[in-house]
Order: structure tokens, then sequence, then C-alpha cells
């Protein structure tokens, strides 16, 4: 039976079942006294159902998840939507416009949590952003990439000894799960104790798009509604594998300054001791093997040529058995682009 609903009320203003609304939250003014808000866009479906928020920029550099919240608000299927989908595609607005991805303060929104109303500028945004978003929902999804220079395969990090988070990590349908911890001051942590299961998606690195990451973070989020029921289910059904679950991770770094010439790419199933890549200087006089320090798929990798010393170079998760987790990858990367949401009036990014 369908349940009618009331509206959903946020920074003041109302938004009325089975319509949208585009809101400014205000946050302060720069010094140019110019305003400074926070965009939000709420879809409030006709029926009853949960409240999903979507963010992405937490870090202002991390552009991706942008543009996944902007295919996300395009699909059809909104119009099929029960409950409420909250979407934040730029947290970080002042990051965000000066291609950075940190607040002008210098500090990460995302170690800034619960924030303070009287704070800096970062405790600010964070208070607010808990107040209007995070305690008016009942899941979360954080959209990230790789830092500057750094590519990271498609991935979900989460609670996974949490039920109802594990449940919508799964239904995710990436190929590497990370059971990762909490961090002090993270919005992960700040929804963990509002008791919101909360998923932080992983892909591909800032400043860049990336049209695999991109359309991976549209079918995963659009899974997720499905498995929460605010969307119907699809009637196109395919078996779907397991993803696998990282029992840890470890970094490869640089043991010399040098030109780095990687040989393994982002999913690549390693062994321990193996070569991945060659450090060296300019005229190639001195050279120096980079060995993975583990069994296990590399995940995360540096994309800079120029590395000093110390610098982390590769991350290389670890699995129970790296030849199944080798084969999910090869599954996802193989069917990713077919098979993921697509606009049919746009062409894909190149």
């Amino acid at each position: 039976m369908n349940a009618k609903r009331d509206g959903f009320a946020i920074g003041g203003t109302m938004v009325e079942p089975d319509t949208r609304k585009t809101l400014e939250l205000p946050v302060a003014s720069l010094y140019s006294h110019a305003p400074m808000t926070l965009p939000v866009q709420v879809v409030c479906g006709k029926y009853d159902g949960p409240r999903l928020f979507v963010c992405a920029a937490v870090h202002g550099d991390e552009i991706n998840g942008v543009e996944i919240i902007r295919r996300l608000l395009r699909l059809p299927l909104l119009k099929k939507l029960r409950g409420t989908l909250i979407a934040i595609p730029i947290v970080n607005v002042y990051g965000f416009v000066n291609r950075s991805r940190y607040l002008p303060d210098r500090r990460d929104l995302n170690r800034s949590f619960p924030g303070s109303v009287r704070g800096s500028m970062a405790a600010r945004l964070a208070d607010l952003f808990l107040n209007e978003i995070v305690d008016q929902s009942d899941y979360g999804i954080d959209l990230h990439t790789g830092a500057i220079h750094r590519e990271n395969l498609p991935q979900i990090r989460a609670n996974l000894d949490d039920e109802a988070t594990s449940r919508i990590a799964n239904a995710f349908h990436v190929p590497v799960l990370l059971n990762s911890d909490l961090r002090d001051g993270s919005l992960r942590e700040i929804a963990a104790e509002r008791g919101i299961p909360m998923l932080l998606y992983e892909a591909g690195e800032a400043l860049r798009f990336d049209e695999h990451a991109i359309r991976a973070g549209v079918k995963g989020v659009t899974a997720v509604m499905r498995e929460l029921k605010m969307f119907p289910a699809s009637s196109r059904q395919r078996r779907r594998q397991e993803p696998v679950v990282a029992r840890s991770t470890i970094w490869v770094r640089a043991e010399r300054s040098g030109i780095l010439r990687s040989t393994a790419a982002l999913g690549t199933r390693v062994s321990k001791g193996e070569t991945i890549g060659v450090i060296a200087d300019p005229f190639g006089e001195q050279e120096h093997e980079v060995l993975a320090g583990s069994h296990g798929i590399i995940i995360g990798r540096t994309n800079l040529p120029l590395v000093n010393e110390g610098e982390a170079l590769f991350h290389i998760a670890r699995f129970e058995s790296t030849r199944v987790a080798a084969d999910m990858v090869d599954a996802f990367q193989a069917d990713e682009l077919p098979l993921g949401p697509v606009l049919e009036d746009e062409p894909p990014i190149v």
C-alpha cells in the first residue's frame, strides 16, 4: 500500500511531496562581501520512504562526485522516487572555487565534524552540514577521489561490521570493499555516532573527470536506492558476484628520490616481492626497483613520475584470496562501461 507523506523541511523551507527544489543554505560572506552558500537540491518523492543524502566535494578538488550527482539528478527514474533524496554536489564551495582540498583557513573539512557554530570556518560549515543534512537523513553516501596526482580504483570504505551499512555497501556493486576504521572528525564518524549507515565511495583522481569512475558511481548510488526501495526493482535481473572485502591495506613508499616508471596498473594482482615500478635518476645511471610489499590488488597509485624519498607510490589491498579479488576487478572493469547508467542525450566524457 502506498503511504502518502508530509513534505520535507530544510533550512526553513518546505519541499512538498512529488516536487524538487534547489536551496542555498547561507554559510558566510567572503571578504569581498559576496555571500557564500551551500547548494542543496531536494527531490521529495510522492510516497513515504527513506531519506538519503548524497554529497561530493567535501574535499574541494575531488570533482568526480560532482558529475555523479549531476547525472543522478537527471535520471528519469527519479519520477518514481519513494522517500527523499538530498543532493549536495559541492560541500566545500570555497575549496571547489579555488581548486583546493581545503577551506581558506587551511583546515580539512573531513576532520572538522561535528563542528561548532562559533568555531573556525571549517567548524561552522561542518556544524551547518550536520544539522541541516546529516541529522535529517536515514542513510548517507559521500563521494571522494584520490588526492592530487593519486588515482583510486573504485572502492567502498565503510564500517562493514554494522549490518545496515554492510547491506548497502554490498549493494553498491564495486569489486572491493574496505572495512575501514573511522577517522576522528570525519563525516563518517559523526554519521556513525548518529546511527546513520554511511558509505564513502573512492574512485579516480582529484581535479580530473574519470568516465569509468563516474558511471560506476551513478550505478552504485542507483543500486543502493533500489536496495532501500527508493527506486523500483530493476526489470533486468543479472546474476551478480558478491564484492570481496579487504582484510587490510599497505602503502609501498619510495626508498629513494628519482623518476618513477610504473609497471603495474590499478586493479593489478601482485605478489609480494614482485617489481611494480622502477625509480631512476635522469641519466639512468642508478635504478632502483619498487617491490610489492604484500600479495594483493593495487587499489591506488601515484600518477606523478617525480617522487621524493618516503612518498607513497602504490596502495595494495590484501585479501583472503587474491585470485578471487582479481577476478572481481577484471569482471568489473570489463562490464562497467557498457552497463553503467548513461544519459541517452549525452556522450561519455573522454
